[in-house]
């Protein structure tokens, strides 16, 4: 195997790294934007929502069918998505978890399993299986010449937007009303309930936040990998998650670097050794067995002590 890696780097032009390195930077941004959404709700409520995966692919065909249907442009349609993401994420918090507030984790956890199975059922029965082409968006989708080196405007406009992400959330996070009362509600649920701070707009917010970020990392996804079916957000929702335990669980940062480190591990171990590119998929899980091994709490996670 070492033989095989020193003999892909010496035929690798330098060239073609540049754009397996674009690439894999332009995949660890999605994730990274995905994963906040995760590690968000896990930071506040300890608990894992499993339909944000599937909230993905509902923001996916908002979109589709805003641009082809409608007939709505597509900027227009990209605030439209995040709106209408943003709402859905709401009403699954207000229907799916709010009434489960003070029950047991295992109940919460069934009724995310089944918030889940409900949006990609729901989605199968109103768009069908048939699986659909995303939009055609010119402007992103037309390919940037660097010499020999042909890469998507969309590769270089993700991470960007990743970046303007994380920083308008920082901001909210540490410098808004809203983000102190969610920090006091992470660090302690039911002190910050006897302070006065109304959990139910807090968890609401949260929920919010993470939707429309979802939403936004959707419609770049359906850019850059434009098919669509009601599946669609199970993987890539498997692997946000595995980025936010890589990162930290609950900790924003920690899903930007989990993210950013599966997206190019995934492209790297493609352009190293071809051969192995039908395991892509796999290296998310042995590189989440390894981290549980040796950093159970992630890279960026604070270590828990038990309470006796």
């Amino acid at each position: 195997m070492q033989m095989e890696l020193f003999q892909a780097i010496a035929n690798m032009s330098g060239a073609n790294f540049a754009q397996h390195l674009v690439n894999g930077i332009s995949l660890g941004s999605l994730y990274a934007l995905i994963a906040i959404g995760y590690t968000m709700v896990y930071g506040i409520l300890l608990m894992i929502n499993f339909a944000h995966g599937d909230i993905v692919m509902m923001a996916c065909y908002f979109a589709f069918f805003g641009i082809t249907i409608f007939h709505i442009p597509w900027y227009i349609t990209f605030v439209g998505v995040i709106i209408a993401t943003a709402l859905l994420g709401a009403i699954i918090e207000r229907t799916a978890y709010r009434p489960l507030r003070d029950a047991p984790k295992n109940s919460v956890l069934i009724s995310a399993i089944g918030a889940s199975f409900l949006l990609e059922n729901l989605a199968n029965y109103l768009f069908s299986g048939r699986p659909m082409r995303f939009p055609n968006i010119p402007l992103l989708s037309q390919n940037i010449s660097f010499g020999s080196v042909q890469i998507q405007a969309i590769s270089f406009v993700i991470p960007v937007i990743t970046i303007l992400s994380l920083v308008v959330l920082l901001h909210i996070v540490n410098h808004t009303k809203i983000g102190m009362a969610m920090r006091a509600v992470s660090k302690d649920y039911e002190i910050a309930r006897v302070m006065g701070v109304n959990i139910d707009n807090v968890i609401s917010t949260t929920f919010i936040i993470g939707s429309a970020l979802a939403a936004i990392g959707a419609f770049m996804w359906g850019v850059k990998y434009p098919g669509i079916t009601p599946m669609l957000g199970v993987m890539p929702g498997l692997k946000c998650f595995i980025a936010a335990v890589i990162g930290g669980i609950g900790n924003i940062k920690g899903a930007v670097i989990g993210g950013f480190i599966l997206g190019l591990g995934e492209i790297m171990i493609v352009a190293f050794f071809p051969q192995l590119s039908g395991y892509r998929d796999a290296f998310a899980f042995i590189l989440l067995i390894i981290i549980l091994f040796y950093k159970p709490t992630g890279l960026l996670g604070e270590k828990i002590t038990e309470k006796v």
